[in-house]
């Protein structure tokens, strides 16, 4: 499998290639040649496959023979060594439990799965790997997790200041060795943006072997696919397929399953979760796509202006808005209407949502409002006690702490803060 940049001015590399890379020379992101289509019987007998083969089977044909298998197999198995429960909240909505890795945050899977491809393949370099990632929240977590301490790898971590929750920051500022955290006086978008120009720097790169573990990375991307099978696998309707509703940011996840769809994957409908920061709702309701200044909410790891997975999305549906639009529905859900979420959905049937499952569960709601004959499925992302701050005062209750959550807590972050300036960012980087 060869994959090719979306500006389609740069040559086509191999997994490996795209993996280290992260990004195109042209700025573009990668995407594969060919997606491979999964035949009928497969999804006839998933029931009988364990997850670590259904797994195997989606990501193989992406990567074919630069990993051996029995290689291969071992980064499944530490990718997913957890449970992705299907759990039934009311007559037509069940949420996808997607918070039972090691961070609480579903961007678990991708993140390992993408350390260990990269920790396989920098055995054959003499070059020291630096891993740069910008997040609006559970992303940094995750990547610190599933690189730390990986031999020849050193992350740098961008957040923003004041705009991610105080668990998700000891998350990322707390590991320390390979892990450093860069506190960014501004947005996401402004990290993102960051990342993106050291990326572009020819004369940085030359000095620095530079990789993103952002979703626009190949290898996290892909896997991400692995969810919406496993929740296929427990849906006992299989007549009559599920919406799949996901609590969307930069847009990777949702992403992964319009592709997961594509290589046969029965699904009804998606429905695009968004806060205020409403670029693709206003896409699919007039056409015309306008990036904006991220704005901050209570769904904080949503806070993005300007998602980088767009281009992907256009592309799964040959750039034909017709097309993408019949696949896909988005509505933008405001803070008031997420705490109002939380406190009915609780009170009326004792599930506790996050902020960013609340904003799921009201678009997949409003969906569901219209078509009274369907199913849907909303991917619950993170774990609710890394929003206690937020949770807690609308349910009148504590949320039951994690073991992995209490050993943070106490803990002292590590960080230092830039201002939003390329220079600051390079200046670091080289020392």
């Amino acid at each position: 499998m060869l994959y090719y940049s979306l500006n389609r001015q740069s040559p086509k590399v191999s997994f490996k290639e795209a993996t280290i890379k992260g990004q195109a020379s042209d700025k573009g992101l990668y995407f594969p040649e060919n997606i491979p289509v999964l035949p009928k019987m497969f999804f006839d007998n998933i029931g009988s496959y364990s997850k670590e083969e259904i797994a195997f089977n989606i990501i193989y044909p992406y990567i074919e023979n630069e990993i051996p298998r029995n290689e291969l197999e071992e980064i499944i198995l530490e990718a997913i060594n957890f449970d992705f429960p299907l759990v039934k909240i009311n007559q037509n909505i069940f949420s996808l439990e997607l918070f039972h890795g090691p961070t609480l945050a579903f961007k678990d899977v991708g993140a390992r799965f993408m350390s260990r491809c990269l920790r396989y393949f920098v055995k054959e370099h003499d070059k020291h790997v630096t891993v740069l990632v910008a997040t609006s929240g559970d992303t940094g977590g995750a990547v610190a997790n599933g690189f730390y301490d990986v031999e020849g790898v050193t992350v740098v971590i961008l957040y923003p200041s004041g705009k991610v929750s105080n668990i998700q920051e000891l998350q990322l500022t707390t590991l320390g060795k390979n892990i450093s955290a860069l506190e960014v006086n501004g947005t996401f978008d402004d990290c993102q943006q960051l990342v993106k120009e050291a990326f572009a720097d020819a004369g940085l790169n030359k000095e620095l072997f530079l990789t993103s573990a952002n979703s626009i990375n190949i290898a996290r991307w892909l896997p991400q696919q692995f969810y919406y099978f496993f929740a296929y696998q427990q849906w006992n309707d299989k007549d009559n397929p599920p919406v799949f509703c996901v609590p969307s940011g930069n847009f990777g996840n949702l992403c992964a399953g319009l592709l997961a769809h594509r290589s046969g994957l029965p699904v009804q409908h998606f429905v695009a979760a968004c806060n205020a920061n409403n670029a693709i709702p206003e896409y699919l309701s007039n056409g015309n796509f306008y990036p904006k200044k991220a704005v901050a909410t209570l769904s904080n790891a949503m806070d993005v202006g300007n998602p980088s997975n767009f281009v992907r999305m256009l592309e799964l549906f040959n750039r034909e808005f017709g097309s993408l639009k019949n696949a896909l529905t988005s509505y933008s859900i405001s803070d008031p209407e997420t705490i109002k979420t939380i406190s009915d959905v609780h009170a009326e049937t004792g599930y506790l949502l996050d902020p960013h499952g609340s904003v799921g569960y009201l678009s997949l709601k409003k969906y569901l409002q219209a078509h009274k004959k369907q199913k849907g499925i909303v991917l619950e992302t993170a774990h609710p006690v890394k929003f206690h701050d937020v949770v807690e005062p609308i349910i009148d209750a504590q949320v039951p702490v994690p073991v992995s959550i209490k050993n943070l807590l106490g803990k002292e972050k590590k960080s230092q803060k830039i201002n939003m300036d390329y220079n600051s960012l390079k200046e670091y980087l080289l020392s």
